[in-house]
Formats: structure tokens, sequence, C-alpha cells
């Protein structure tokens, strides 16, 4: 049998082996040695899931890593099973997390022994928007005319479909409560990806899904996207539909609906890395942001792009940590 080679003609092993010499040189530092465990504290199809299968595959394919990404969901306890496991696995610089802002509800809402403080912060990658959903065959056309019908029906009447409980969905869907002075059903599934299948088979009414969550049912035609839970338009004017764009649709504040609300996308290691580790995650996160692929999959989910890190990173968790305190409060999901 013959040795193997790679289109340079250079056998496999040779291949690697210089591979990983030039990544030595290139970070004069710290790099991973064994593959890299890619926590998601929520389950399958939905944002943070998404985010995270596609930084690993970009990594993969343009070898920006020594060592490949593997991505595991640890949904439990509204996502307190994967903060629990990287809180505990101190020191350990091959073990990567990606965080939505169940970072700051699930402890607050359940008391779980976890602070955004257990971890270290590496990156912010962008912020999710929230959109308003129903169904393309529901009688509402404008997020003026879904306000309204809540309005004026029954307590209950409507149901609102989210991922978790005690979580962003209900957050948004407490303050549509306050703001229409009519409660809803809210029905928790496990994942974004969850609450988009059942609003397009009509078992709920409505969902307050991230965009990228929810945006190959509108493409095909079976959901319609209201508002955007923001306080300015989303800026992608290229079709998503034959006829409509993220940015052609309006803030939900602009239809009568007084409702804002940003969900983070980060990324976090266990305590007690070094700051050469950390700094290794910095730059390798921000060689995913640089290609056009990323450029494209912020277009797609239509997120909001900001990217921090360093102290302006945790300044801004530490704010945002304070909001979520109040609006935990507000809606009655602190734990007791």
């Amino acid at each position: 049998m013959g040795v193997r080679v790679n289109k340079n003609n250079k056998p496999f092993w040779l291949a690697a082996l210089l591979g990983l010499a030039a990544w030595q040189a290139q970070a004069a530092g710290w790099v991973p040695t064994k593959p890299i465990e890619f926590i998601v504290p929520a389950g399958t199809g939905g944002g943070a899931d998404q985010m995270a299968r596609f930084i690993q595959g970009m990594v993969g394919k343009h070898q920006l890593s020594p060592q490949p990404v593997v991505v595991v969901n640890r949904a439990g306890g509204a996502g307190a099973e994967g903060f629990l496991d990287v809180k505990g696995d101190k020191a350990n610089p091959h073990k990567l997390v990606i965080t939505l802002s169940n970072l700051f509800t699930t402890p607050m809402a359940t008391g779980v022994p976890f602070n955004w403080r257990d971890l270290t912060p590496v990156s912010m990658m962008a912020l999710d928007q929230f959109v308003l959903w129903v169904n393309e065959e529901a009688p509402y056309k404008t997020a003026k005319d879904y306000f309204n019908a809540v309005k004026t029906q029954n307590v209950n009447s409507f149901k609102m479909g989210g991922t978790g409980s005690k979580q962003e969905d209900q957050i948004i869907t407490v303050m549509l409560e306050k703001s229409t002075s009519k409660k809803m059903i809210y029905i928790p599934y496990k994942g974004g990806g969850d609450v988009a299948v059942q609003l397009v088979g009509k078992h709920v009414d409505s969902t307050v899904n991230n965009p990228i969550e929810a945006e190959s049912h509108w493409r095909a035609g079976k959901l319609r996207p209201l508002c955007v839970f923001d306080e300015q338009r989303m800026p992608y004017p290229d079709k998503v539909t034959a006829t409509q764009s993220w940015a052609d649709l309006p803030t939900c504040t602009s239809q009568g609906i007084p409702v804002s609300y940003l969900m983070l996308r980060g990324i976090f290691m266990p305590p007690g890395v070094s700051a050469e580790q950390t700094a290794y995650y910095q730059q390798l996160l921000a060689k995913v942001r640089a290609l056009p692929e990323w450029k494209d999959f912020m277009a797609k989910g239509a997120f909001k792009q900001s990217a921090l890190q360093g102290p302006e990173f945790v300044d801004w968790l530490g704010k945002n940590e304070q909001l979520h305190r109040v609006l935990m409060k507000e809606a009655g999901f602190m734990a007791q």
C-alpha cells in the first residue's frame, strides 16, 4: 500500500506535522493540543446551536485551528447543566460555551449556584433579534392587527410558543401581556427549532423566535413575521421571500407594541484559564468574524452585529445582568 499524499504531494502525516508547526510559529504561544469541546446550553436547532455549529464548520473548513471543534448540547435545567459543566471544569483551555441571555436568567429563575462571573468572558459574537411570528394562514397581516386582536380576545385565548420557561421568550411574552392587559397561554419547548415547527403546525398562535430559527419557514411561505422587537429596523435589504426582506419589517414599537429586547450571543471559557489561552480564542473568533461566510450568516439570521471583548465586554455583561434582574423581578420569575 502506497503512502497517501495531499494535493501538494506531501504525505498526510508530514502535512499535518508541518501544519501544526506553522500554527505554533504563527501563534507564538499557546495552541490547543486536543479537540475543543463547544458546549451549547440549549437544544438543537435553536439560534445558539446554529451559531456554534457554524463556527465549528468555519474553523474546520478554513483550518483555523490545529484541533477540531466538537459541539455538545447540554440543555438540561434551562441551560444550567451546560453552565455548571463549564464552571466545574476549572482551568480547562479546551472547552468553550456559547451563551444566550439564559446566562443571566437561568440562575435568577432557578437559584442554581452559577453566575457569569464564574466563567472567563472571551468574546461577544453578536446580539440576536426577536421577531413576532404568526402562521402564514393567520388573519393578522400586521403587528397592529395582532396586537388589537389580543387586546379584544378573552384572557388565555392566545397561545404563545417559546423556548424554555422563565427565559427570554417568556420575558417578552410577559411584556406583551402587560402592554395588552391580556394573559396568554405560554407553552415552552426545548429549542427555537421546535418552536418554529409548532407554529407551522398551528399548535400555537404566535411565537417570538429569533430570525435564524424561523427564516427557512418564512422563505417556504409557512410563517409570517410581523415586527422586530428593537428600536431600529434590521439593516438587511436582500429579499428573503419574493416580496420581503428583513429590512422591510417594522419595529414593534412603531406598531404600537412598546416592547424591545436583544439577546446575547457570547463565548466564554471555564474559570482559571490563562490570559494567553483566552487570547488564542479571541484571535480565532476574530478570524471567523472576518470571513465572508460570517457576513452571509449574519445577514441570513438578521443579527445585530456587535463584537466586544476585554473590559468592554465585562462592562456590558454587568449592565445587562442588572437589566435582566429588573425584567425578571417585574415578571415574577425570580427564584424564591
